[in-house]
């Protein structure tokens, strides 16, 4: 838990100022303190810290923080809320900034019998969201299921096999004071025990890691792109999966980074700087029809879809999702995913292997996706994860989904398909 210098009115007044905006829905909330933290460089950065911890503390437990409070709560009362059941704050502690009845309130709060409510509201998921859940998971899993996805998520690395070796960054990491351990299920991931200001090390620096959740290299590792290969990451945003599919490929071949956005493709380009490799080609594209695409058609020997989806596997680090997504929202990106889906498979050869993920946890995004293509495609065929990783992912079915109560990683889904010779 990060503490402030001083924990002042003064600090408290810039959490409610940020909470007020944030809880507009406006904008996504890391870029409502980003900018807030921009126009008032004065703030410092223990205090940074505590105001986004207690903001996001406030976006997981939304629905519990109110029924606590009497079913309304202003912003203030939700802060305070938050200080005493999610950051573990004391009376005395917040003594410096109680007022009228607040104390009494918040004291009668502690008194509430939470399992009188809804699943949904012990929880703290939207009706929308509960509904769509409660048939694949009884109460008891999805309060497990939440109660992993209201703690910060872990730090994570994916280390550059062709720069260094886990043993020799986890050695060097220790070195210089930052607790790092193996993960459990990437080859490549280490994660630290806190949360350090990495963009002047060394070994960031020189392309030796990036920061990266373990569930998402989950998904390059079944790709799993061989030496030579033509590969396309076809929703490559700013270039986490295509620095790993590069890596695999020992910067061989040629790796096609496709995405709508010129930004995020921009983004890409310190990194590849970084990285080392030179067997990536940007490539942006309009949609999924733009006919750049045509003269990849039946030739990519690995295609990677990593869907536009709801981000509700990232709630530990993104946490309004939850509250600024609604069902509508869910249909409209089915039926991108389907398309795009659609569209990637055309570029695979006969015998190629394609890739599709999302960082979601809700059916209608993943199994219902991968199950309509297989239906539509019959010269597809499902390849079960465990044949291709040789591992115990405590995972029953063919088909991957990840889960940070189960896993310790964001909730990633992937499903691999192959084209028959």
């Amino acid at each position: 838990m990060s503490s402030p210098a001083r924990l002042t009115p003064a600090l408290f007044e810039h959490a409610e100022e940020v909470l007020a905006q944030a809880l507009r829905f406006e904008f996504p909330a890391d870029g409502v303190l980003s900018h807030y933290f921009r126009a008032n460089k004065e703030i410092g950065h223990a205090d940074r810290a505590f105001i986004a911890e207690t903001i996001y503390a406030v976006l997981r437990r939304w629905r519990s923080l109110e029924a606590r409070c009497g079913g309304w709560a202003d912003v203030r009362l939700l802060l305070l809320a938050a200080l005493v059941f999610d950051r573990g704050f004391n009376m005395r502690e917040l003594d410096v900034l109680l007022r009228g009845d607040e104390r009494e309130m918040l004291s009668k709060a502690k008194g509430f019998d939470l399992t009188s409510q809804s699943v949904a509201v012990q929880t703290d998921l939207p009706d929308w969201l509960y509904e769509k859940l409660a048939p694949d998971y009884d109460a008891e899993t999805l309060l497990k299921i939440t109660a992993s996805l209201n703690r910060q998520a872990p730090l994570d690395l994916r280390i550059n096999p062709m720069k260094i070796t886990r043993e020799e960054a986890i050695e060097r990491l220790n070195t210089d004071g930052i607790t790092a351990v193996e993960t459990a299920y990437s080859p490549l991931a280490i994660r630290l025990g806190t949360k350090p200001a990495l963009s002047k090390h060394p070994l960031f620096i020189d392309g030796s890691f990036e920061v990266q959740d373990e569930g998402s290299q989950m998904l390059g590792l079944l790709l799993a792109p061989r030496r030579g290969e033509m590969v396309i990451d076809f929703c490559a945003g700013a270039g986490g999966k295509t620095l790993l599919l590069g890596a695999l490929m020992r910067n061989t071949g040629r790796l096609y980074a496709i995405d709508i956005s010129e930004k995020r493709l921009g983004k890409l380009k310190p990194r590849l700087a970084r990285s080392g490799l030179s067997n990536v080609h940007p490539v942006r594209i309009e949609h999924e029809r733009d006919t750049k695409l045509k003269r990849l058609a039946g030739k990519a020997d690995r295609v990677l879809v990593d869907a536009p989806c709801s981000g509700l596997g990232t709630l530990r680090r993104n946490p309004d999702l939850k509250w600024r997504q609604n069902e509508a929202s869910i249909l409209e990106l089915t039926e991108k995913q389907a398309a795009i889906l659609n569209a990637a498979a055309k570029l695979v050869r006969p015998g190629g292997r394609l890739v599709y993920a999302t960082c979601s946890f809700l059916r209608d995004e993943n199994a219902t996706i991968a199950e309509g293509f297989l239906a539509n495609h019959p010269e597809f065929k499902l390849v079960p994860v465990q044949d291709i990783l040789k591992q115990d992912l405590q995972n029953p079915g063919p088909m991957l989904q990840l889960m940070p109560h189960i896993h310790g990683t964001d909730g990633f889904f992937a499903a691999v398909f192959e084209r028959a010779e």
